[in-house]
């Protein structure tokens, strides 16, 4: 039987199906990343993005098309992380901005969606390059205009269109060298096409289990000891749903009245959605004043006294009150209003240190690890109370996810400065200075980093071949800015080597920056080596405390 068109309860079948294809896969992919470095890239962070946006379409409580729309381009574009997921979040935008005003999509609709996801993807990017996730994305949807006019049935139109952006993908080798050198097709297109078989596979109605798991758990453990009285008898918990974005000075007015009618006070608010929990012994002057910012859904009124297990109460209360000091803290940290604030992405106790030493207000953990999401980019930035607020990435695979949290922010100003490395931040952040004009420093900050060379040793992760150079799993890696600088067994020879590879004649400060695994002792050892032999250079070194590089070397 022919199908020829989708409604909103079929798409969302086969969003969630794509999700699961792709977090199913998301190893699979890592391990086609070009460089052999052991970080969570590709399939982790498009994994990432598309279960940040699958959390809330699996919570859509009336299943319409513009409901759907919503849910996959805020979901998506806040848990974008790394470079693929931002390209796929924007993919995601723009197909959305298609949809979202139809009740059923047939061919002619979902070839618009996807020509519009394949237009906003490319406009993310300021230099597109061909042989990525985009030149898939530009295959799926140039197949899907052609084939919109003649074939209605949807279940030959997508199969159509996967068997033709295979094929696309499996000539990307062919268009960059870098991927046929190494024997593997570009993995955002594959991240990409796995997402839309698992959303064919939801189509066709393929048993899958389309249950999403939070990504966030706790767990109580509790321990016997004396029950207390209860003070406040009615657990109170709503939602209200504002007409405007709630903003910290409403949050901070609506936390103080609910702790003097009760307290485990917590009050979540994201954009227009509110959470509140509050124990208190009359709710109603809780909901009352709630009305007064919006309108209430999920009200849950509990009386306390009557339940039988009052130490899970207690422990409760417990962890609200811990909660609510730490929140306390963090508004006594950044209430003070400043013009110019900065936030760095940094991957080390010692790293942090020196962070803050040159002036950076905010750190968000993350980097080669783990790349910080557009979300935790906003989070950090609403922390920070002042008008201009810089953003240090410190990763090339981060630049993205920061400048689309600037398109998200309208209090204030927001700046990336777009630096690919620590080192790199670093300089950035000593080039400041606070006679300049925000846009003056941006340039300066921007010209002043890209004097500096950065250098990262680590292991591989496994056998590949990159610049004619053959590494095998384990070996040591002195990585360069654009490429990999030394192979070898021992972790101080490469080092060496990958800083002689890294001098210039005009070098004038050698930076050494040692990881978690590496001793004090390891490092000092390197540091005279070092100074012995470039003894007209400054050597520099300091604990960065970061996982997973061995060193992080800078030459300026």
């Amino acid at each position: 039987m022919s199908v020829t068109t989708i409604d909103a309860k079929m798409l969302k079948k086969m969003f969630l199906a794509g999700a699961k294809n792709l977090e199913a896969k998301k190893e699979w992919i890592n391990e086609l990343n070009v460089f052999p470095v052991p970080d969570g890239d590709t399939g982790t962070n498009m994994t990432l993005t598309i279960m940040s946006a699958a959390k809330e379409v699996g919570s859509i409580e009336e299943d319409t098309m513009e409901a759907l729309a919503k849910a996959i381009s805020s979901g998506s574009l806040r848990g974008a992380r790394g470079n693929s997921g931002v390209i796929l979040s924007q993919l995601f935008r723009g197909f959305t901005k298609v949809i979202r005003n139809t009740e059923k999509l047939d061919s002619n609709i979902i070839a618009q969606a996807l020509q519009k996801a394949t237009e906003t993807a490319y406009k993310a990017v300021m230099k597109p390059k061909e042989g990525t996730i985009l030149t898939v994305a530009k295959a799926i949807s140039d197949k899907a205009v052609e084939l919109a006019g003649e074939k209605k049935d949807l279940t030959v139109f997508f199969d159509q269109i996967i068997k033709h952006a295979d094929d696309v993908l499996s000539q990307t080798p062919e268009m960059l060298p870098v991927l046929k050198q190494a024997g593997v097709v570009d993995s955002g297109g594959q991240g990409l096409m796995q997402v839309l078989k698992g959303a064919y596979d939801g189509f066709l109605g393929k048993e899958i289990d389309l249950k999403i798991e939070s990504s966030k758990s706790s767990k109580v453990v509790i321990q016997k000891e004396e029950e207390t009285d209860i003070e406040f008898g009615y657990c109170t918990e709503f939602i209200v749903v504002t007409n405007e974005v709630f903003e910290i000075e409403q949050e901070l007015e609506f936390k103080k009245y609910l702790s003097s009618i009760g307290d485990c006070v917590v009050v979540v608010s994201d954009d227009e959605i509110v959470k509140v929990h509050v124990h208190t012994n009359d709710p109603g002057l809780a909901i009352q004043k709630a009305l007064t910012y919006g309108a209430l859904t999920s009200i849950k009124i509990d009386n306390m006294r009557e339940e039988h297990q009052e130490k899970l109460i207690k422990d409760a209360e417990k962890v609200a009150r811990e909660q609510e000091e730490v929140e306390e803290e963090e508004i006594k940290k950044y209430q003070e209003k400043k013009s110019v604030g900065f936030i760095a992405v940094s991957a080390g106790e010692g790293l942090d240190e020196i962070f803050q030493g040159v002036g950076v207000d905010y750190l968000i953990q993350g980097g080669q690890t783990m790349n910080p999401s557009t979300e935790d980019m906003l989070e950090a930035i609403s922390k920070v109370n002042a008008d201009t607020v810089f953003i240090l990435p410190n990763n090339s695979n981060i630049i993205l996810a920061a400048q689309q949290a600037t398109y998200l922010v309208e209090d204030k100003k927001i700046l990336v400065v777009p630096s690919k490395t620590i080192p790199q931040g670093i300089t950035a952040m000593i080039a400041y200075m606070a006679d300049k004009t925000p846009e003056e420093n941006l340039e300066m900050m921007t010209k002043e980093m890209k004097k500096v060379k950065t250098g990262q040793v680590t292991y591989a992760v496994r056998d590949t071949v990159i610049d004619d150079k053959e590494i095998k799993e384990n070996d040591i890696m002195g990585l360069g800015d654009h490429t990999i600088l030394a192979v070898g067994n021992e972790i101080e020879n490469v080092t060496l080597k990958t800083i002689e590879l890294m001098m210039t004649d005009e070098a004038e400060l050698i930076s050494i920056y040692y990881g978690l695994e590496m001793t004090e002792d390891n490092a000092q050892k390197l540091y005279q080596k070092v100074e012995a032999a470039y003894p007209d250079c400054d050597i520099e070194l300091h604990c960065g405390g970061q996982p997973i590089y061995y060193y992080i070397l800078s030459v300026e």
